[in-house]
């Protein structure tokens, strides 16, 4: 099994889904649109979307890409912590295995 890190730091949140081309993103889970918002940070072909389709409905699902400040707020409105794999200078690929948990203390 592989050692985990959890992350609360903007910062090196901001840099662990740099290193493997992510970006962040909200899916709309709710039965009322806006009330309850998944984060994701989606990887690779997803991140480049084109992001000029047609208005859809609010709570229509899917995956939106969002800026890091508004995905941030909501990780901390939802005092969220990401669990990712510790770093392994040994090997060049990044993993992007990641988990949103909660706080603790």
């Amino acid at each position: 099994m592989t050692d985990t890190v959890t992350l609360t730091d903007h910062e090196a949140i901001r840099d662990w889904a740099a290193a493997r081309i992510g970006s962040p993103a909200i899916v709309d889970i709710s039965p009322t649109a806006g009330t309850q918002p998944l984060l994701r940070i989606v990887f690779d072909q997803r991140a480049y979307q084109d992001q000029d389709t047609p208005e859809r409905p609010e709570n229509a699902g899917g995956i939106e890409l969002v800026e890091w400040d508004d995905w941030f707020a909501e990780f901390d409105k939802q005092e969220l912590a990401l669990v990712v794999a510790e770093e392994n200078p040994d090997v060049p690929v990044k993993d992007s295995f990641y988990e949103m948990v909660r706080r603790e203390g």
